[in-house]
């Protein structure tokens, strides 16, 4: 039986009668390929993963008994739907004990799968046709992408070093302005690393007010912090009146592939975020949030998780400055994103390789070196490297950087 007749039949908003057709590789897919590539040419070169965007270890072993614990339950056995009590009561407690913020569980609070699976659903709730949805660039499209789905347009925020790695609100064009109705924000940054201030977000607030705006803010890496308290947005004051804000366990309790978050703040927005969430999926399983409660619980386990990073964090950056970049330790999460050079000059020979672009210097350190890390061309030529690496103790960390540096020091990097 003939099916050629599928082709014709696929939505535009993934391709329409060409999806499938398009030969782009997605950038991912290319340091994939590229890795394999680099292990079959030099299998007796160690490959250190720089660019892994997800905890090296696995979920603390008291989070592991509270699983085993709560999955013999039977009473957890059903479907969860919006989530159970005792997650969003931990979660409340986790944002005033953390934050300062406090929030009414059974009201303000709804678990997700995820904090993807939240960018995923709120769109729906907000997002009609011809509506613009603010979105800073490098970053996390999933919101972005959901939005034009729905018929929806993405307005782009460029985030560079002379800004602080903070959007520019005053320069958005009036004309997007007046049909904007989302600002989507993440601080801690992903890819950048940077981290907002009090300051700032007092500053978002007064502009969502003024623009009739729902700030989402993506919070995976709030609690990743090297000194001091995680700085929640909804700890600004009036926040909790314009926005929401996404927490996940994935980054916080190396809980990545559990699928476990919640969604805080804005009553009627996560009210909202329920209704379509309902029409979405069945709630994670029970056990899981219920584990999850427990991790929330025992912020001191995220506590030794940052602790980790930053000493990572140390030793990546001593390393890269020592080869020519300009690398300045973030204040949190674990991403390191630093400019790419232009070219790479190796001191026996004088040959010169050019680097157009960060995916060019990317690929040449897969390549050449099996260093992986992630190319961000979206705001400038950069790199994002990541203290994620595989290394189960201290001995391990310094000998990856020590590799790394290794392998870099006979070129001379130009930026």
């Amino acid at each position: 039986m003939s099916t050629n007749y599928i082709q014709n039949l696929f939505a535009d908003r993934i391709g329409g009668k060409r999806y499938g057709l398009d030969t782009a590789i997605y950038k991912f897919e290319k340091i994939k390929r590229a890795k394999r590539e680099a292990q079959r040419q030099r299998p007796d070169v160690e490959l250190f993963d720089l660019g892994v965007g997800e905890p090296d270890a696995p979920a603390f072993p008291e989070v592991l008994r509270a699983l085993t614990v709560e999955a013999a339950k039977p009473e957890n056995r059903g479907y969860a739907d919006n989530g159970g009590a005792p997650l969003k009561q931990a979660a409340a407690r986790y944002l005033q004990k953390l934050c300062g913020v406090e929030l009414n569980p059974d009201t303000q609070i709804l678990h997700s799968i995820g904090s993807k699976a939240a960018l995923s659903i709120l769109p729906a709730a907000l997002i009609n046709p011809g509506d613009v949805a603010l979105m800073t660039t490098p970053g996390y499209p999933v919101f972005g992408t959901h939005a034009k789905y729905y018929g929806g347009l993405v307005h782009n925020l460029p985030l560079t070093a002379g800004n602080h790695f903070l959007p520019d609100l005053d320069r958005i064009p009036a004309d997007v302005l007046a049909r904007a109705k989302t600002l989507v924000i993440n601080y801690p940054n992903n890819p950048t690393g940077a981290s907002a201030t009090p300051e700032f977000f007092a500053k978002v607030v007064a502009f969502a007010r003024k623009n009739n705006l729902v700030v989402i803010h993506d919070a995976a890496y709030a609690a990743l912090v090297f000194e001091g308290k995680p700085l929640s947005f909804l700890a600004t004051p009036g926040a909790v009146e314009v926005g929401v804000e996404l927490h996940s366990a994935s980054k916080s309790f190396n809980m990545t592939g559990w699928r476990c978050g919640f969604v805080a703040g804005n009553e009627l927005l996560v009210k909202a975020y329920g209704d379509v969430k309902d029409n979405t999926d069945s709630g994670q399983f029970l056990g899981i949030q219920n584990a999850t409660a427990y991790a929330l619980d025992h912020p001191e386990i995220t506590e030794q998780i940052a602790a980790k990073y930053s000493r990572r964090m140390d030793l990546l950056v001593g390393a890269l400055n020592q080869l020519g970049f300009a690398a300045r330790k973030p204040r949190g999460s674990f991403f390191l994103y630093v400019a790419a050079p232009k070219r790479a000059i190796a001191a026996d020979s004088g040959a010169t390789i050019e680097f157009a672009t960060g995916e060019d210097f990317s690929q040449w350190l897969i390549r050449e070196h099996s260093i992986s890390t992630v190319p961000w061309d979206d705001a400038g030529a950069n790199v994002r490297f990541s203290v994620t690496f595989q290394a189960p103790a201290l001995a391990d960390e310094q000998r990856v950087i020590e590799a790394l540096t290794m392998r870099l020091s006979r070129y001379r990097l130009e930026f």
